[in-house]
């Protein structure tokens, strides 16, 4: 195997975030939902010779180590390849949304590369190199939505109906440290249980991050109340500045105002690359 052409890297919405305590070394504790959409970046990968890793940017210029990169020599220093690689990337998902595209990104190569090195490690063994990159990284490499808790390590695979979403990016970005270090952020939330999640899965709960990311930035209010003057009940996902909403069948919303990116997608049952690397040794 030489190449492997259009690996799908989904984003993710958070259905709720609740920030149930924080730990003495400063770690948020949380719980929340991880579900996987059909927005999609797209990667190219062919083996080099040579161990040179180098990324083509085909949409949106990155910098020049982001976490495909290091994802990738993380992998390569970690099995010790001689193999290097050529990363063709086009990048949809937008940056600071709190969709998780960096993370998925980088989901996507430790996959891609573990079977186009042969190296054939199983699952168990990549998930501490992605783990190593960002926390969000794990769930996108189990392959299944989930419920999510600890400080993101806790991951439960879960079932969740389908259903449409529509999905709203404003201009403005968010930066996660901003929220997190925030001295008004709601952290002693309730624990929550997945019986009490499942009779309303896309109603239950609140994102806590949300009110002080409505503070910091203005257009996240103005894009719920957007969302909002549908009928829809939307929130913010994770710790970014983009807003979803379930869309019932007959919503119809063709454009988002303000050169926002907004996009009508539907839930995953499952990872793209779901079983690429085997669960056991």
């Amino acid at each position: 195997m030489r190449s492997l052409h259009n690996v799908l890297a989904p984003a993710k919405l958070n259905l709720f975030l609740h920030i149930t305590g924080q730990r003495e070394d400063g770690y948020h504790l949380l719980q929340s939902v991880f579900m996987l959409i059909d927005w999609c970046d797209t990667l190219h990968f062919d083996v080099r010779d040579d161990g040179v890793i180098e990324r083509e940017d085909l949409t949106l210029t990155l910098p020049a180590d982001d976490l495909v990169v290091r994802a990738a020599r993380a992998l390569q220093q970690a099995s010790g390849t001689p193999l290097g690689v050529h990363i063709s990337l086009e990048k949809h998902i937008p940056a600071q949304a709190g969709m998780g595209g960096g993370s998925s990104d980088a989901a996507s190569t430790l996959l891609a590369l573990n079977r186009l090195w042969g190296l054939n490690w199983p699952l168990a063994k990549l998930l501490p190199l992605g783990l190593a990159l960002g926390a969000d990284v794990p769930f996108f490499m189990g392959g299944h939505n989930a419920w999510v808790e600890g400080i993101g390590e806790k991951i439960t695979p879960i079932h969740l109906p389908e259903s449409r979403f529509v999905v709203v990016k404003p201009t403005s970005g968010l930066e996660t440290a901003r929220i997190f270090g925030h001295p008004q952020l709601q952290r002693d939330t309730e624990t929550a249980t997945m019986p009490s999640f499942a009779v309303n899965p896309y109603g239950f709960g609140r994102n806590d991050l949300q009110p002080v990311a409505q503070a910091l930035c203005p257009e996240v209010a103005q894009a719920l109340h957007w969302l909002g003057s549908f009928g829809l009940h939307p929130r913010m996902t994770g710790s970014g500045s983009a807003v979803f909403a379930q869309l019932p069948d007959g919503v119809l919303i063709d454009s988002a105002p303000h050169s926002w990116q907004m996009r009508v997608c539907s839930n995953m049952a499952v990872h793209p690359q779901a079983g690429w690397a085997a669960r056991e040794s």
